[in-house]
């Protein structure tokens, strides 16, 4: 795993972390949270080599393009992909909302044969099969500005349908083909990753919200109109909204920073140089450089990758408590439609403390502590849930189950991108494969959530507890072999898998795994 950086240096893919600011005097100097242009000279130094049209510009002219390419990309990306995201959430879990707004009685489901829990469950299927070959061929094409709103369309049609369907065969049908295109949903530089991850899932927390009001005004309003039930409707109304957003982000998604149109080529040659300074390797360069299988390869072999798999599919599957949400909610006794809007608190705080928390964690450049105080969280309100059938207590725990799981997903999810960096290939591999395996929990998390087991919903909750402590018993691995490597790393010994930095100047500008 080792060797001594005289037998094997790799001084071109060295890289700094510190986070750097243009000084009087050209140089750098270090800010907070953001890294920016580095100095030319100790770039030079490591192995890298600024791109020509960037060498024309004085440092204060690279700053304020870096400033103005940054503010660029988030302005186009970030509330457009937030908005997919809302959507792709709402798509995928719209189903339990549709429980309480008569699709079980429509389509005379069987209870004792769990086929509600089984259609469910085989969205994950669909959405296990494709994830790695979906995350692969988009890293392939270099096309995310195609490839996204296309498959994003295709799953507002395949949603819209949901309301055809009259039976148990056609509904699982539906449910497996949207799980299948909704794979190719999960797709900055390191310091930064945290953040933008929290803003990014944030749709995803905010679709909790939201879907919880829109289906209480549809189960209210809407119910028998033009012939269909208050569920139809829910399926139909957001599915075309589905559609129409996907038609608007054909426009407005930008691509890898080498294949995206609407940047200048000054604009294109910095957002490389970003990537290469703080990774010491450019995000994607062409097909040719993005083998569908080497990446996975890669993967594979890296003891890291196993490691951070137990530990989300440890949070993922505690998570799925929110597939289910509206039913567990249901247990407080109150009707379908106050119970739609009781779900929507829980996000809302859920947003809130997600983005604290993963703030907190870019600030710091801290993981593991953010990750495990969340989980503590969140396995004391599976507890208090599983222990009482009081109102009050029960509503404390649901309103802190769903922010304890989601803060400790999103710096994970963080921590893998931070831990498995480079080669692209293998990240998104590595990425698809965790996220892939770890959703797979829910296929039977499903059958933990049978109205028989209504209110307390033990062995679910028990469940939950016991993958939590797992997560934590991973994450505690996780920060020893990180901790581990970086000091290997400050003794200036080779560590394969890492990016190493010269001789004699690892703790000035070396990579560094964040913990």
């Amino acid at each position: 795993m080792a060797s001594t950086l005289s037998e094997k240096s790799d001084p071109e893919r060295a890289v700094s972390t510190e986070e750097t600011t243009v000084g009087k005097d050209g140089g750098t100097s270090t800010t907070h949270g953001i890294p920016d242009v580095a100095n030319l000279t100790q770039a030079n130094m490591r192995g890298l080599r600024m791109p020509e049209i960037l060498t024309r510009l004085t440092p204060e002219q690279r700053l304020e393009l870096e400033t103005r390419l940054r503010r660029k990309i988030d302005w186009r990306l970030l509330p457009m992909i937030i908005l997919m995201y809302i959507l792709n959430y709402i798509d995928r879990n719209n189903i339990a909302a549709a429980k309480l707004a008569g699709l079980p009685e429509d389509l005379n489901l069987d209870p004792n044969a769990s086929e509600f829990q089984t259609a469910v469950s085989i969205l994950f299927v669909g959405y296990l099969l494709m994830q790695i070959p979906s995350n692969l061929f988009l890293n392939k094409i270099g096309k995310p500005a195609i490839y996204l709103p296309a498959c994003m369309m295709v799953w507002g049609v395949i949603s819209a349908a949901t309301a055809a369907v009259t039976n148990f065969g056609g509904l699982i049908a539906v449910r497996f083909f949207l799980g299948f295109v909704e794979a190719a949903y999960f797709v900055n530089t390191r310091k930064e990753l945290g953040l933008r991850t929290a803003l990014l899932y944030s749709g995803a927390l905010i679709s909790g919200a939201f879907s919880g009001l829109i289906s209480a005004g549809i189960t209210q309003n809407m119910n028998g109109a033009r012939g269909l039930g208050a569920w139809q409707w829910l399926f139909v109304i957001e599915g075309v909204i589905t559609v129409g957003i996907a038609f608007v982000a054909f426009w407005i998604l930008p691509n890898f920073p080498r294949t995206t149109s609407w940047l200048s080529e000054e604009e294109k040659a910095l957002a490389v140089w970003r990537l290469e300074e703080d990774i010491g390797e450019d995000d994607w360069i062409d097909s040719e450089h993005q083998s569908l299988w080497t990446g996975a390869r890669l993967a594979f072999a890296d003891l890291k990758t196993w490691v951070l798999l137990v530990l989300l599919f440890g949070i993922v599957a505690s998570g799925s408590v929110t597939n289910f949400f509206p039913a567990v909610v249901k247990t407080l006794g109150y009707s379908n439609v106050i119970t739609l809007l009781l779900t929507c608190p829980p996000y809302v705080l859920t947003v809130i403390t997600t983005f604290i928390n993963a703030w907190h964690a870019d600030r710091t450049g801290e993981r593991y502590w953010h990750i495990m105080l969340p989980l503590a969280v969140a396995m004391a309100a599976f507890i208090l849930a599983a222990a009482t059938t009081s109102l009050a207590p029960r509503y404390v725990a649901m309103m802190l189950m769903v922010p304890g799981v989601y803060c400790a997903f999103v710096v994970a999810l963080a921590w893998i991108s931070n831990t498995l960096p480079r080669p692209p290939a293998k990240r998104a591999a590595a990425l698809a494969f965790i996220n892939a395996v770890s959703n797979s929990s829910s296929i039977y998390a499903s059958y933990m959530y049978e109205d028989r087991m209504a209110p307390r919903y033990i062995i679910a909750m028990s469940v939950n507890c016991g993958t939590i402590f797992l997560s934590m018993i991973a994450a505690t691995v996780m920060r020893i072999i990180l901790v581990r490597l970086n000091k290997k790393l400050d003794q200036g010994i080779y560590v394969k898998g890492a990016i190493n930095a010269l001789p004699g100047a690892a703790a000035q500008h070396g990579f560094r795994f964040k913990v």
